[in-house]
């Protein structure tokens, strides 16, 4: 059947054609232009010193954080069922069951979302951010204790701006220091020597490699990391040893102290020239590619979870012919695969679509940026770039968190 995954608007994209302000497009920053902004936050100096300014967040509150153990509204608990859609269009609708005691802690940076109109976010989490938080991360539950800290992110409507050739008036180092005062509260209070996955989308993502750099590395908190996740951003491995820090880029499913790291395009839709994701480094390295399909032992067919509503509400996706799922999320098994890609000087996970226009379940899927009915091809599939792959990424860290527990009882 040819049905492609579309309404009005791409998974968070919201289309000024349906009526919608631009500023209700969810474009995460371009991956350096925070960092163009403070060359003392360079996630590579380990002795950069922030400039004097606000002081972080008070993570002793629980209103300071999206999602906590101890949070009585926590936005990772939302309904985070899914449903399998078969080839023959028949639907399996599977349950969301997070572990009774989960091994390990996972803890979560979401990406550029926040609508408020000042350079930086305030603290009063809106519903786009406790949308992101459930949609990316809440799926790791299934294995994972959750934290994700409010913070005063860089705007998505600054992004905006900036793109727009507005000046960067956002304090890069505000968000940081929020996110590493939430750090340090959770070593302090929550830890107690469990290990621990770091994760972060876009911003997100430049914030965690920030963190690892500056004050996990060559730390105690160095030893309690499971692994890393920063997803959707261009990571690089050091010049010498290809690693990000004593961390090598995972290879085996089980590793652990790796980085899994990526920027994702569709296959026939490569970065074009002017694309920012994906670019090579400025000692020529190229971008981490962790392809989650091979890590999880899948031979690189991607096991998504694809919302039904995107990141703003709009039910935007038909997934079947003739019906219509009830659950938040929808699995395509067997549509979609992934390999690592180097091309000219980008580098990216590159997902293959594959549907099958005779039978009634949809050809295509919905991910791409689109502003005024265009492609914005040099995003890529940027917005789903963690849930076109997050039954792999889950998967991936249940064995690392069973490898974690297995090192540590032989201690």
């Amino acid at each position: 059947m040819t049905l492609r995954l579309a309404g009005c608007a791409a998974l968070g994209a919201l289309l000024a054609a349906c009526g919608q302000p631009a500023e209700n497009t969810e474009i995460a920053d371009t991956p350096d232009a925070a960092a163009s902004s403070d060359e003392g936050a360079d996630a590579g100096n380990e002795n950069a010193q922030a400039p004097a300014g606000p002081e972080a967040a008070d993570y002793a509150s629980m209103d300071n954080w999206l999602c906590h153990p101890d949070k009585a509204d926590s936005a990772c608990e939302e309904d985070l069922s899914y449903t399998i859609v078969n080839g023959d269009g028949a639907l399996d609708v599977v349950p969301f069951e997070a572990a009774e005691n989960p091994p390990v802690d996972c803890f979560y940076v979401y990406p550029t979302i926040s609508f408020d109109t000042t350079p930086n976010s305030d603290l009063v989490a809106g519903a786009e951010e406790k949308r992101v938080a459930a949609t990316q991360f809440g799926a790791f539950a299934e294995t994972c204790r959750l934290f994700a800290p409010v913070y005063r992110q860089v705007t998505l409507t600054h992004l905006q701006s900036m793109m727009a050739g507005g000046e960067f008036k956002a304090d890069a180092e505000l968000a940081y220091g929020d996110v590493k005062a939430a750090w340090d509260r959770y070593l302090e209070t929550e830890n107690k020597g469990r290990g621990v996955v770091l994760v972060g989308h876009s911003q997100g993502a430049r914030v965690i490699e920030q963190l690892l750099r500056r004050d996990v590395f060559g730390t105690p908190s160095q030893d309690l990391i499971v692994s890393a996740m920063p997803i959707g951003y261009n990571v690089y491995g050091d010049a010498e040893t290809g690693n990000v820090g004593p961390f090598e880029p995972c290879v085996t499913k089980g590793q652990t102290q790796c980085v899994v790291a990526y920027v994702s395009f569709r296959s026939d839709l490569p970065p074009p020239a002017e694309s920012r994701f994906g670019t090579a480094g400025p000692d020529g390295q190229r971008a981490l590619c962790v392809n989650p399909g091979e890590l999880s032992g899948d031979d690189g067919v991607l096991d998504a979870r694809l919302a039904k509503a995107g990141f703003f509400g709009l039910d935007n996706a038909s997934f079947v012919q003739g019906a219509s799922i009830e659950t938040p999320y929808a699995a395509m098994p067997g549509m979609l695969s992934a390999q690592c890609v180097e091309a000219d000087d980008h580098t990216y996970l590159a997902i293959e679509v594959t549907g099958d226009p005779v039978d009634p379940r949809a050809d295509d899927i919905i991910g791409d940026v689109v502003v005024g009915g265009e492609v914005l091809a040099d995003w890529g599939l940027h917005l789903i770039d963690m849930n076109v792959a997050m039954g792999n990424l889950v998967d991936i860290v249940k064995a690392q968190a069973e490898t974690w527990v297995a090192e540590q009882a032989g201690d």
